[in-house]
Order: structure tokens, then sequence, then C-alpha cells
């Protein structure tokens, strides 16, 4: 008996240590082919934040190797495990708009007349993200900004794909504005605004509105780090920020992918553009070309990519890519004009950063009010960061003061 019990203990010992490897090793190959530029603010904090991110994922792929989850619900869980303090200054509470599960956020101080509303849309690729993942940014928003913020618990590729996320955005939105008055706002003071994927559906539901009759004008949108194409993964910022934690540019066409199929088996064929017929590409060249992106933006090399014939199969498969509704940046000139006032934040050392300056240059060519703010030493996702304790960035905290006084302006 005591031998068995030694062989086991050592069994056990043996599998942990195989594991504790396992882990380890994966995040270190994913750190060592990871590249955090010097102009990045707290390059140390980052690579703690990547390194983790890299660990639940992996732990994930163990967890489902063994049938116990998918990896994709063990990093949800992770990723929503954050529980803030309770909020004096605002109640909070969650109800259901139509179909769509939200979190309304209003101030408790009263309120002369109608207040601002915000309808927020989280990021996290359309795979992650929610409403517990965005808390903080919500709640500084309401607070700051004394207005009232409906964050979106819209559903999750690859389980619910395109367009299951953005219809579940559209009725929000919509009953929000019908029933603005019961929440105290303002029907005329509602913004759209989201981050990263939720950008992206900020920036369709906001052109999906322009003549939606009975409803009242969208007043703002918001746009945070916002992906609004998947036609062109070589920009000049996904070549410059390619291996740049958080978002990777192979992951970016992950996500994308994700969102209208399901499943990631074309990768390759997007990154390569051969999901692009020439007849199209010629169409948005003039919206979507690194021309149209300033000089002092590709200082740090760019290299223009020749063109790759179209796979006719591969378009057919996820042509909807090349729709507004996926690349809302492609929008006709007839909606672009009709949008609202305008806030852009980019950051520089993000591979979305270029879909920014090309709507910004967009909006502002049809005559588009925008007020853009570019952080220089920021990386995708660092809003979110921004009251981490030891972990935060103070540039994030500055940019959202930026919003929140964008917000007041309105």
């Amino acid at each position: 008996m005591g031998f068995l019990h030694a062989f086991l203990v050592l069994l056990v010992a043996a599998l942990l240590a195989a594991f504790l490897l396992l882990v380890l090793g994966s995040i270190y190959f994913d750190y060592a082919n990871s590249e955090i530029p010097p102009g990045v603010e707290h390059p140390a904090r980052l690579r703690i934040i990547h390194a983790t991110l890299i660990g639940a994922s992996v732990l994930g792929r163990i967890l489902e190797n063994l049938h116990i989850c998918t990896q994709i619900q063990f990093v949800r869980i992770v990723r929503n495990s954050r529980k803030l303090g309770k909020e004096n200054a605002l109640f909070i509470k969650d109800t259901k708009f139509k179909h769509v599960p939200v979190r309304i956020y209003q101030p408790k101080t009263p309120s002369a007349g109608g207040r601002r509303g915000i309808v927020f849309f989280h990021g996290g690729g359309w795979v992650f993200g929610s409403i517990q993942t965005h808390e903080n940014i919500c709640r500084y928003l309401a607070r700051e900004s004394e207005s009232v913020v409906v964050s979106v618990e819209y559903r999750l590729a690859p389980e619910h794909k395109y367009p299951a996320p953005l219809n579940d955005c559209l009725a929000a939105t919509t009953h929000f504005l019908e029933t603005a008055e019961d929440y105290g706002v303002d029907n005329t003071r509602v913004i759209i605004a989201g981050d990263s994927a939720g950008g992206c559906m900020a920036a369709c539901i906001s052109q999906s509105l322009v003549n939606r009759p009975g409803l009242a004008k969208v007043r703002a949108q918001i746009l945070i780090y916002p992906g609004l194409q998947a036609v062109d993964f070589n920009l000049p910022s996904y070549q410059q920020n390619h291996a740049v934690p958080i978002l990777f540019r192979e992951r970016a066409a992950f996500y994308i992918l994700q969102h209208v199929t399901g499943e990631a088996s074309l990768l390759e064929d997007i990154l390569e553009g051969c999901h692009v017929p020439v007849d199209l590409r010629l169409k948005y060249k003039k919206w979507l070309s690194a021309e149209n992106i300033p000089s002092e933006f590709k200082t740090r090399g760019y290299k223009p990519v020749a063109t790759v014939p179209c796979d006719d199969e591969v378009y057919n498969k996820v042509k909807v890519l090349s729709s507004s509704e996926c690349s809302p940046l492609l929008a006709d000139d007839a909606i672009v004009l009709l949008l609202p006032e305008t806030c852009i934040v980019t950051c520089e050392y993000d591979v979305l950063r270029d879909d920014g300056l090309l709507y910004k240059k967009r909006l502002e060519d049809n005559g588009i009010a925008v007020t853009w703010y570019h952080i220089e030493s920021g990386f995708h996702g660092i809003l979110t960061f921004f009251d981490r304790d030891w972990l935060n960035f103070p540039s994030g905290k500055r940019g959202l003061d930026k919003i929140v006084n964008f917000i007041k302006s309105l």
C-alpha cells in the first residue's frame, strides 16, 4: 500500500510538473513572438497583461482537451471575473430592451432637464467581452459626464454569428430611442458608442439609423479604436503593429471570421486579401488606401503589398466582409454625409489605428464634424485598464477624460 501511495503521489507530481511546463512553454512562445515597441507606455505592465491573457488561453485549451469546458468558455470566465465595489453616485439596474439584456447606469444627482443618453457596445472581437468586462468604463462615463449609460449584452460568436450581434445592438438602440424619456433622457441627445468590435457595431448602427423614420436622430457617435473594415489587413498599422499585444494582426482576422462564419479556416486567405474581387477593390480604393494615411504614420516602416487574385470560392463564403454591415468604412457617401458628429480615439501601437484614421478622413470629406484623439503611447484596449491599480495606464485615463469632455460638449 505504501509503494502504491508513493507511486500515485509521484505520478500526480509528474503530471502537475508537465502541466506547468506546458503552460509556461506556451506563454514563453507567445511572449517571444510578440513585439512591444519602445514608445509603448509602461511596457512591463503590458507584458504582464499579455502573459496573463496567454496563460488563460493555454489553460482553456487544456481544459477543452480534457472535455471540461471549451477554451472560449474558460477565457470568458477569466475575463468576467473582475467585480467592482459599490457605486454610490449611480443607480445601476439590469433589465432587457426587447430580447436583449442591458445594464443601465443612471446618475443619482437631480437634473434640471433631460439628460444625455449613451448606448455602449463593448469590445472583445465579437467572441469575448460583456457588460461585466466594461463595467468600469460605463460607470466612469455615466458618473463623470452625468449621462445615462445603457451597456448592451449582445450575443457572441461563434455560438451566434452575424447578423445576431448586430440585430441585438439595433434592437436595444431603437428601444432606447423610443423610451428614452422613461429614463430621464432627452431622445435628441442620445449618443452611440463602443470600443474595438463594439466601435464597429456603433458605426454600423449609426449608419443604419440615418434614414430610420419615426425615430429621433442620433446626436453623436463615439468610436474607440474601432475595427471598421475587413478588406485590407496590410495597411501600415497592420504591418507596423502586427505582433503588438494585445491584438495581433492574425487575431484581428480570426475574430472577424468567428463573427461571420463561426470558424477560422479561411484565415490565411483573408490576410492575403484574396477574398476581395478586383472591381470591389477598385471601388473602395478611394476610401481604403494607404495613400490616405498621413505620412507621419508611415515613418515606422511600410511596404506596399502586391494585390493577389480573388478566389471566387473564398469571396462567396465571406462576401459579407465587403459590405458596410461588417466594414462600415465602405458605406456609400449618401449614408456617410448624413452621419452625426463623431469622436474617434486611436492608438499608435494598434493594428486598427488606420481604420480610425481612414474613417476620420471619410467623415471630414463629407462635412461631418470629427473630434479626434490619438494616444501616441497607446495600444489596443488601453482604456479598459485605466483603473487597474498597479497595472493602470495614465494615457488610457486621459483618453477616457477626452471622451467625457466630448460628451459634455454636446
